[in-house]
């Protein structure tokens, strides 16, 4: 691959598996420095970093809860000094779960909110500087169709979902004179393994027109061409990659 990406950093949240994971090695592929962000799985975190040093790229693994704001500022601290710089915000990290609204506590309301929106927003306002000292940036958060054409018993899911589509809005607008793009990647159903408190995968109940599950180097090959020199004039967009199943905006 083509080393497009030589000489920027990129954090990836939730990296440990699945979409981050495929993420963080596509563009390391490309020449980027990678963070590779988790939760708490700080071995498997380790193990996309190691992989990603034994093709001869630049990677380090640390564990941080994005909805915690000190830690979040400490990933920062350690990413430039690791690496010098900051260029690349992948928010990927998320939490998924199926309850009925009635039976759903403003706890479980929260928690499943906090991820992917207070995450992203602490992620992309302690990144911001960085980027604007690298002379510009790439945003990128991860939505979900899910908000789109609605699943039920997750209203949390899309509720957090389809504020990230506003969050980015907002952000690419206010960021566009700093040279910092800011874009929503939203995966359709895609085949990747589902933790615990996913639950049961909802079903297609009508089969896209490319008719199978996409795979998460699909969703990553979005993201990673969002971060090229030629997507420079793409900002405020949601990206759908879905198979056709939903063809809005």
């Amino acid at each position: 691959m083509s080393k497009t990406l030589e000489g920027k950093v990129a954090i990836v949240t939730g990296a440990a598996r699945n979409i981050g994971k495929t993420t963080a090695l596509k563009l390391a592929a490309s020449g980027a420095a990678i963070v590779v962000n988790a939760v708490q799985d700080g071995e498997a975190a380790e193990n996309v970093a190691a992989g990603i040093r034994a093709e001869g790229g630049q990677a380090i693994a640390h564990i941080a809860n994005v909805t915690d704001e000190d830690a979040v500022s400490k990933m920062i601290e350690t990413t430039v000094d690791a690496f010098g710089r900051i260029d690349i915000l992948v928010s990927n990290a998320s939490i998924r779960g199926q309850v009925p609204i009635t039976e759903m506590s403003l706890q479980q309301w929260k928690e499943v909110l906090s991820v992917p929106l207070d995450g992203a927003f602490l992620c992309a306002r302690a990144c911001v500087p960085h980027m604007e000292n690298a002379g510009g940036g790439r945003i990128i958060t991860l939505g979900g169709i899910s908000a789109y054409i609605a699943t039920a018993n997750r209203a949390h899911v899309l509720a957090a979902k389809a504020g990230l589509v506003g969050l980015t809005r907002g952000l690419a607008v206010e960021l566009a004179p700093l040279g910092i793009t800011c874009n929503v990647v939203s995966p359709g159903h895609i085949d990747t393994e589902r933790p615990a408190s996913a639950g049961e995968r909802p079903p297609m109940k009508t089969p896209p027109p490319v008719n199978r599950f996409g795979t998460p180097d699909e969703i990553a090959g979005m993201i990673h061409y969002l971060c090229q020199p030629e997507a420079a004039y793409i900002t405020g967009q949601t990206l759908h990659v879905n198979g056709g199943m939903y063809m809005g905006v």
